[in-house]
């Protein structure tokens, strides 16, 4: 026993064993990869939060106070441009109802006071200059009326004491800030709902400050969510904010992602990983050709069947599948990348 425990911890040694064969059946299972010199790949790890597009956002606020008589909404749900989200009950709408029926009123009796006035100047009862004023009367009263019918256009008021807070755009309901039978006051109520399209989303991902030099505009990302572990979205860095928050020292970039399935949803947490090429070319090899074992880490060069050599090299850096070798193998050379570990026992027991 205490002979095979020397033999198990013996140091691996850079050598060709010419004792072990790799057998037809061994040999259809082993894979195998030529060491290739390539531009060396590095990553950044972010991290940041699924926001949603501002240009395709809208605030939806109430021009008048009141008591909201219902909503019709809840957070999360879709809505068409029109729908109406909540109504309020508010004596700013009757005031405003008011004044459009004196305004309509006001121009119906200026319109006959001039057609007298007119009348009475073609009898020689009065003078053009009564005319005259007759006609600015009317013309008061038509602008009057003008100004609180764009009023009624623009806010979309109805006849009666009622206002309905309509959806500006087709979206989902990201914020909702009113409930039923509450009372509505202008002078402190903030926006009742907002509106998002999420065809369409941005990450915000935070830069440390010692990586801020790392980071460009239009570098690839890919985006991992808690929601979806498996699934990796891309985009790119479309702009960089250029200040650096005061609490956490960190800088904020903006990544744009397609979100035509409406997978990701606004303040998801994100993991941003950056990818850039370095400076520099090294030998690279699939990682999974990598054994490593009694601190150090080898790689099995392939030769022929009867020719394996076990060889220690200098991990420069992995970045996912691709590990980037500063020392110990040379452009070119094989090594194996499948039943690397079964031979590598044989090879060192």
């Amino acid at each position: 026993m205490t002979a095979f425990i020397a033999c198990k911890s013996k140091q691996p040694e850079e050598k060709l064993e010419a004792g072990f064969t790799l057998t037809d059946t061994m040999m259809a299972s082993t894979r195998f990869a030529k060491a290739e010199t390539q531009t060396v790949k590095n990553e950044l790890r972010l991290y940041g939060k699924i926001t949603a597009d501002n240009n395709k956002l809208s605030e939806v606020f109430t021009i008048v106070g009141g008591n909201v008589q219902k909503v019709n909404v809840e957070l999360g749900d879709y809505v068409k441009q029109g729908k109406v989200l909540a109504t309020i009950r508010s004596s700013e709408v009757a005031g405003y109802d008011k004044e459009r029926m004196d305004a309509n009123n006001d121009a119906v009796i200026a319109e006959k006071n001039l057609q007298v006035a007119k009348d009475m100047f073609a009898g020689k009862l009065n003078s053009e200059k009564d005319v005259m004023a007759a006609e600015s009367e009317l013309k008061k009263a038509q602008a009057s009326k003008q100004r609180i019918n764009e009023v009624y256009g623009i806010y979309d008021l109805k006849s009666g004491s009622l206002y309905n807070v309509t959806a500006p755009i087709s979206g989902f309901i990201i914020e909702k800030n009113v409930t039923q039978n509450v009372l509505l006051n202008l002078d402190n109520i903030k926006n009742l709902f907002t509106i998002a399209q999420i065809d369409e989303v941005w990450v915000l991902a935070n830069v440390n400050e010692s990586d801020i030099g790392t980071v460009a505009q239009g570098m690839d990302a890919s985006v991992k969510t808690i929601s979806y572990p498996d699934k990796e979205f891309n985009g790119k860095i479309d702009r960089i904010f250029n200040i650096l928050d005061p609490d956490t020292k960190a800088m904020k970039v903006r990544i744009r992602i397609s979100n035509k399935d409406l997978a990701l949803k606004p303040e998801m947490s994100a993991t941003v990983t950056l990818r850039f090429n370095e400076n520099k070319k090294l030998i690279a090899i699939p990682s999974n050709a990598v054994v490593f074992d009694k601190s150090k880490n080898w790689v099995m060069v392939y030769h022929d069947k009867s020719h394996i050599e076990t060889r220690p090299v200098e991990v420069y850096r992995v970045v996912g599948d691709t590990t980037y070798i500063s020392n110990g193998l040379s452009e070119s050379e094989n090594v194996i990348t499948q039943n690397q570990m079964l031979i590598y026992d044989a090879l060192n027991d």
